[in-house]
């Protein structure tokens, strides 16, 4: 199947399911329908092999479909009669099929060890209509894999991606927190290139560098075996999207931990030194218990502010790196020029000793959770070739709106940003400064600007910009302003509308 029809799959899917929702929750509605893709995806891997089996043929003869052992030696979770999609569709329009997937997710996990605790058990809740849901069951059960039954997982990893982004989009802030924006984590794996060797994401929400890590290899007809992943999340409902979501791609997740204590206070990984990182750690969070570990030895850059977990999350990036690894990770902008707290000192220090590789400067809205400015930092340890230098790019203005409020970079944007890089830090590539885009500054270039690493100071402006026509910049943002008084009025209208229903189904 073409890119274009599991486009069309994923866009009809999330309108049937949408349209299902009525006054559920997007938080919530998110577990039912992403367990239930996840539900069809391992039903349909279940199926192939056992039809196999039931067929007898080869090396199949004389084996026993209903045998797990069959199951665990074609790296296919074990499915029980009962929670095989072709039963629960059969009991689609019976009133108790919410109690039916229930019981069907628990049997799942009893029968397979590495879900236990990550399947939905939400389905016989009295806020979810029976037939609503039974209906959602069919949506789910005509995407058309007959034709190539080798690619469900393929398929239906697409529209669980798809259904993240566009749940994600739904519930606005809150979606953040478990979802990078697809664009990003392109550009970071990009840049990064993790082909082979250890991958590792200390905060990593639903798993989406770990998807797109595993894509760009096979993209670039490497072997996924080549690469092993490493995760923590202190969500846990947030790894268990991950889990899932990992699972649909047969990526190994045994190795991606949960613990609501966190990265910091309870670090899963203790003694890994990754080859890649690659990481959105949370912006500017505050109660990161910083108080309790002034004397970490993550700390060796000097101790990051209890009031700000920016510069823990460097030097814990940093700790976890091997002798040539390389971490790239989203940072809120102010990070790039703070002082406070010794922040300054600690940023000083990284540059100092040759950490710091190369910055990225985003453009605005490309985050669901925070309008607050963003940028990409790339630190590398065992830096041979341009050991004194910085690579600034400056990209805020790149990318294009897909609505009113989110901006994503285009397949050429991220193309150009990592090329450049790639230009800039492999020997013998053809670099050079693009004035208002791109510059090499040297280490005394940073010492010059008190170690403030905005690529704005760095880049200069475009010759083009210095015809800044202010009539139209003010024109367009009384544009944009607009847009958004006419959104939060669109939304307004919706919470009050949802509200009478309430009442009325009262």
């Amino acid at each position: 199947m073409s890119d274009t029809g599991t486009e069309a799959i994923e866009k009809q899917l999330w309108a049937a399911a949408d349209k299902l929702r009525k006054n559920i929750d997007a938080a919530e509605y998110k577990h039912i329908v992403l367990g239930l893709i996840f539900l069809k995806y391992i039903s349909d891997s279940f199926d192939v092999v056992h039809a196999k089996l039931e067929a007898g043929e080869g090396e199949y003869e004389g084996a026993d479909p209903e045998d797990r052992d069959e199951y665990k030696a074609e790296n296919v979770f074990f499915v029980p009669p009962s929670s095989r999609w072709s039963y629960l569709r059969s009991r689609a329009k019976l009133p108790e099929i919410g109690k039916d997937l229930d019981s069907a997710m628990d049997a799942i996990e009893k029968e397979n060890p590495t879900l236990k605790g990550v399947l939905p058990k939400v389905y016989a809740r009295g806020n979810i209509d029976p037939t609503s849901l039974g209906q959602l069951l069919d949506e789910i059960g005509k995407i058309d894999l007959k034709a190539s039954k080798e690619r469900s997982a393929d398929i239906l990893g697409h529209v669980f991606e798809y259904f993240l982004g566009e749940f994600a989009l739904a519930e606005g802030k809150k979606g953040g927190q478990f979802y990078t924006p697809r664009s990003v984590v392109q550009l970071l794996v990009e840049m990064l290139e993790p082909y082979k060797g250890r991958v590792f994401d200390p905060c990593c929400g639903s798993g989406g560098m770990f998807v797109q890590s595993e894509k760009f290899v096979e993209e670039h007809q490497g072997n996924i075996n080549d690469i092993s992943i490493y995760g923590q999340e202190s969500n846990q409902t947030t790894w268990r999207l991950a889990k899932m979501n990992l699972a649909i791609r047969g990526i190994d997740a045994s190795q991606v931990k949960w613990n609501n204590e966190g990265s910091f206070l309870n670090d899963a990984h203790k003694d890994l030194k990754a080859d890649y990182i690659i990481a959105n750690p949370p912006f500017n969070v505050s109660d990161w218990s910083g108080d309790l570990m002034r004397n970490d030895g993550r700390w060796t850059l000097g101790t990051p502010p209890e009031g700000n977990a920016n510069y823990a999350w460097i030097q814990h990036f940093l700790y976890h790196l091997a002798p040539n690894g390389v971490a790239g990770f989203v940072l809120a902008k102010g990070a790039l020029t703070s002082k406070a707290s010794g922040e300054g000192d600690i940023r000083k220090a990284l540059v100092d000793e040759g950490y710091v590789d190369c910055i990225v400067n985003l453009p605005a809205k490309l985050f669901l959770n925070t309008q607050i400015p963003a940028s990409l930092w790339f630190v590398r340890r065992g830096k041979t070739y341009r050991q004194n230098e910085v690579l600034f790019i400056d990209a805020r203005n790149m990318g294009h709106l897909i609505n009113r409020r989110t901006r994503e970079l285009s397949d050429e944007d991220i193309a150009r940003v990592a090329q450049t890089y790639h230009n800039w830090h492999i020997e013998g590539e053809p670099y050079e400064d693009i004035k208002g885009f791109c510059m090499s500054a040297s280490v005394d270039d940073v010492r010059d600007k008190d170690y403030v690493l905005t690529p704005g100071r760095y880049v200069g402006l475009e010759d083009s910009e210095d015809d800044f026509d202010f009539a139209e910049r003010f024109s367009s943002l009384q544009e944009e302003l607009k847009n958004q008084i006419a959104e939060e009025q669109d939304l307004n209208a919706r919470i009050l509308e949802n509200l009478a229903k309430v009442q009325v189904d009262g």
